[in-house]
């Protein structure tokens, strides 16, 4: 086991906790744009390998003990946490609290649930410490050379901690992919929704290249091709981009395309659960981020669809496709649109949040904070800030002027492929639950009336009319009178 001198004291800009990749990387990070980074890891092994492969990076102080790792850092001090979310993230709170005095920084940028951070912020609060949690996202690669940062905590931890996040962070236009996005728990729960977007992006990609490749009969390189031309346009974005070499990649042991090689089951790591059921305490519908939420748990349900696959039948058509360009047209103008929604669904819950905990959030900022370093960015998230400038307070992104022109362009070829898909039996869940939601949003009159009047039939929950003020129940076991309730 290695063994490190105890390092200067009051020394480091900043510490590091959790060498893990993301936390190691992150620690380079730092280095790298010239600060002095503390390091600590429970197991002293991956602080040495840090060291070892990467002491170049810049100035490391690293430590073994948490006394020592405290110890070096300059007043007021700033400790980031990386390490596994939950009970983990209690354990190195605690102990770096009891270390600590008051006006000192904890910062923890996992992907901790907010409700999680705004306890942690209040119990810190009420010992003088100042409790950030922090989204960065980028993954590996970001968190090494640029993420998108999405602290939260007071105005007064980000004066000392802000302009060291925002160096680090990526730069679009000259502008850092980073800002303080609100008290307590906003940016854990901006990571959240983003992550719940991250989900519906990926799946509804995954829906066109499905729909590529049974109904056209294309291999995954011709399909690449067809994403890397996407990715020109509109289209523009990491996911997209990534989207393209997946599908160009070849597998080395098979020889086969990448892509066939591998289980269709795709796992999740709680943010998607997390962002649909938040959507639902806060009442948004979110149907894209759900749908593909719920899809990524039915690619895991091996009995059912075991059990599916033998007995269930499909009764499906097949329906030639004339014009092949024409369909691909298609699917490239319904991946934009429903993309545009998912995206509108998004901000709808960030702002609902915001409403509902007190947390004063620039929706366009974190459009703007969008754009680089992180898995959701795309050429768009630039429209989405102009949209918030023109009206902070836009109800509706898709109500925007440039939204509504660009989703009307869609419309008829989005309506083909949920219709196309629907009839030769291709599941595209989130194709057809965003076209859902868009012509649920924008009707006049939908069939919620009849729910409600069921509502009240069994369980007396009352009704309101359209032609009079007040709240009304009919004794429907009785002689069906309609009554005003107090």
């Amino acid at each position: 086991m290695a063994s490190f001198a105890p390092s200067p004291a009051d020394v480091a800009d900043i510490g590091v906790t959790g060498m893990a990749v993301m936390g190691s990387n992150l620690a380079r990070n730092f280095a790298r744009n010239g600060f002095k980074v503390a390091l600590h890891n429970r197991s002293v092994g991956k602080t040495e390998k840090v060291m070892d492969d990467h002491s170049a990076d810049g100035e490391f102080y690293p430590s073994e003990s948490m006394s020592d790792f405290v110890a070096s850092l300059q007043k007021p001090r700033v400790a980031i946490i990386m390490v596994k979310a939950g009970k983990p993230t209690d354990a190195v709170i605690d102990e770096l609290a009891s270390l600590m005095e008051e006006g000192d920084i904890i910062v923890d940028a996992g992907n901790a649930l907010f409700g999680d951070t705004r306890r942690r912020e209040a119990d810190l609060r009420e010992k003088g410490l100042h409790f950030v949690g922090s989204g960065v996202s980028g993954g590996e690669e970001g968190a090494l050379n640029g993420p998108s940062i999405m602290p939260g905590g007071t105005k007064q931890s980000y004066e000392r901690l802000g302009p060291m996040l925002e160096k680090i962070s990526a730069h679009v236009d000259g502008e850092p992919c980073c800002t303080h996005v609100g008290a307590d728990g906003a940016g854990h729960f901006v990571k959240m929704v983003h992550n719940g977007i991250e989900y519906a992006d990926m799946q509804v990609i995954s829906e066109a290249y499905d729909l590529m490749s049974k109904a056209l009969g294309k291999n995954a390189g011709e399909i690449g091709d067809v994403f890397a031309e996407w990715n020109k346009g509109d289209l523009e974005s990491f996911l997209i981009e990534i989207t393209a070499e997946v599908l160009h990649h070849t597998d080395v042991t098979s020889g086969k395309p990448f892509v066939d090689v591998i289980l269709d089951r795709a796992a999740q790591k709680g943010t998607g659960a997390w962002t649909v059921q938040t959507a639902l305490d806060l009442g948004v519908p979110v149907t894209g981020i759900a749908e593909a939420t719920f899809a990524r748990s039915v690619s895991g349900s091996t009995p059912q669809r075991e059990a599916g696959l033998k007995v269930l039948p499909a009764e499906a058509q097949t329906l030639e496709i004339a014009d092949e360009a024409q369909f691909i047209d298609d699917l490239q103008k319904a991946l934009y649109a429903a993309k545009l929604v998912s995206y509108s669904q998004g901000f709808d819950e960030i702002a609902a949040g915001a409403e509902e905990f007190g947390w004063d959030i620039d929706l366009g900022a974190m459009a703007r904070i969008w754009r680089g370093g992180c898995i959701i960015r795309a050429r768009f998230l630039n429209r989405i800030t102009e949209a918030y400038e023109r009206d902070a307070k836009l109800p509706l992104l898709l109500s925007d002027e440039y939204f509504t022109t660009e989703i009307a362009k869609c419309i008829p070829a989005w309506r083909r492929v949920v219709a196309f898909a629907a009839a030769s039996g291709y599941p595209v869940p989130v194709f057809a639950s965003t076209l859902s939601y868009y012509d649920a949003v924008r009707s006049e009159r939908l069939p919620a009336a009849l729910v409600q009047a069921q509502r009240d039939y069994f369980g007396a929950h009352t009704y309101q009319r359209v032609d009079a003020e007040g709240t009304f129940h009919v004794e429907w076991s009785e002689d069906r009178r309609e009554t005003k309730q107090d």
